[in-house]
């Protein structure tokens, strides 16, 4: 993995970077140096295929280490700042980390037996990339866990060169400012940045995200291209600075990671009239590169992911789920030969429920395993979210099931409401939209839903939550 590949015909003197909050700009040179520097020094004590680690606030030293570490023919691991130093420790046992870098704030989480050196040396040297073009690891991304311990998911070198120059041709960002807020130790943020070089773009990079910062970023830099999961967007949309910042520079807001409704579409569009807002599906196993738009130019429909992309190989199987296959699928989950996500011709095995309606657009259920059974009627939560998301006076839900002694499983919702709206006219909504059995039991109203280090809705938590207000409720 190298530059030369992702640009090689760019200014050097052009900003790639600027990192916030310091406001130190990045050229593509200064890209290229950095990268080189910690590529010389790793292949001076390890081997290619060694694997290191990388923990540290989202910067443009924290990309140019990661570009650095395969450059040498090494294994990135980033890993999840946010995590318990115990699940830190065990992650880099798990992927045999010969080495750590991190930054200041997060060097006291690398355990002592672990080698670690700070993201950004001082001393400057050329290197020759190694050539691992094909499908020879390069990183391993592991997942936040939420079916069971988190998987290293190994990502090829092939599979970022394809996923990067394949984004470019249909999306490319040359001439935006794109704003990275997401944590770069997760696929969005990541692939985003390489995007962006590989397109010879600009972007601002927030150390971490919150509310104000992404704000003023956009604001201050004149942001055109913006991404996010959507209760990143919820956050931003509720912050009452939203009203007195300019935002006007914003051409695109992607929304990615996790499903949008209709309402946070209608907000977005309020406050940022002028931009196009699309939804992008993706998972780490398979890469962000699934569907387009319409080769016929047909309207995609509310909350559908899109079309099939034309590199992509796309299908349902007998249950609904999709299966993908494309140069971008992982080689597999780092020291779990018994995990074989894939079917027999090479097809990776999602878990998504999706839908596909007569002229090729596919919708997007839910989850396999959040599916549960309700009297006899299987209820995937993202259909409920759905219909109460339709309500102009819901601002934001999540459905999770509770057990129930009749039924099995029965739905009951969480909701951030933004009107007087009560629990019984949501059930009736509910009803009047949907088959009976989907309407939620019980409705509780809440200030904001919890969530994921990964800023995904936490319905794990929620679930717990539900269990223990419906126990309180029936032993009062």
């Amino acid at each position: 993995m190298n530059l030369g590949m992702m640009g090689s015909d760019i200014d050097p003197e052009k900003t790639a970077f600027v990192s916030l909050p310091q406001n130190r700009r990045y050229t593509y040179g200064d890209i290229q140096s950095i990268s080189d520097t910690v590529a010389a020094g790793l292949s001076r004590k390890y081997q290619v295929g060694d694997r290191i680690a990388v923990i540290g606030l989202n910067s443009a030293d924290y990309i140019a280490t990661v570009l650095g570490i395969m450059k040498a023919g090494m294994v990135a691991v980033p890993v999840n700042w946010k995590l318990p130093d115990a699940q830190i420790r065990d992650v880099l046992n798990d992927a045999g980390v010969k080495q750590v870098f991190s930054d200041d704030e997060n060097g006291s989480a690398v355990p002592d037996d672990f080698s670690w050196e700070p993201l950004c040396g001082t001393e400057r040297q050329g290197f020759l990339s190694v050539d691992m073009a094909g499908k020879e690891p390069a990183l391993i991304l592991y997942t936040s866990g939420s079916t069971g311990r988190p998987k290293g998911v190994v990502l090829s070198h092939e599979s970022h060169v394809w996923t990067a120059q394949t984004r470019k041709k249909r999306t490319s960002l040359a001439n935006d400012v794109t704003l990275i807020a997401a944590p770069l130790y997760h696929m969005q943020a990541l692939t985003l940045a390489f995007l962006v070089l590989a397109s010879g773009g600009t972007a601002v990079i927030l150390p971490r995200f919150t509310t104000a910062d992404y704000l003023k970023a956009i604001e201050t830099y004149s942001c055109t291209y913006i991404t996010a999961v959507p209760p990143m967007i919820e956050a931003v949309l509720r912050d009452p600075l939203v009203h007195d910042t300019d935002l006007s520079s914003v051409t695109t807001v992607r929304l990615g990671s996790a499903p949008a409704g209709d309402s946070l579409f209608g907000r977005i569009g309020k406050i940022m009239p002028q931009a196009n807002i699309v939804t992008s599906y993706g998972t780490t196993e398979s890469g962000p590169v699934t569907f387009t738009s319409h080769p016929e130019g047909k309207k995609t429909p509310p909350f559908s992911a899109g079309y099939p992309h034309p590199d992509v190989s796309v299908r349902l199987n007998d249950h609904g789920v999709l299966e993908i296959k494309s140069p971008a699928l992982m080689n597999g989950y780092y020291n779990r030969p018994e995990i074989r996500p894939f079917t027999e011709d090479g097809y990776y095995i999602t878990g998504d429920v999706f839908s596909l309606d007569e002229d090729g657009f596919y919708t997007f259920k839910g989850r396999a395993d959040d599916m549960f059974v309700c009297g006899g009627e299987n209820i995937y939560p993202g259909e409920v979210e759905k219909v109460l998301g339709t309500h102009p006076l819901v601002q934001n839900t999540c459905v999770v099931p509770v057990d129930d002694d009749i039924k099995g499983k029965k739905p009951v919702a969480y909701v951030v409401k933004k009107g007087n709206v009560t629990e019984e006219e949501l059930k009736r909504f509910v009803l009047a939209h949907a088959a009976p059995y989907l309407h939620p039991r019980r409705v509780w109203f809440v200030d904001q839903l919890p969530v994921t280090d990964t800023n995904k809705i936490n319905r794990k938590l929620l679930m717990a939550d539900a269990a223990k207000r419906l126990s309180e409720e029936n032993n009062a």
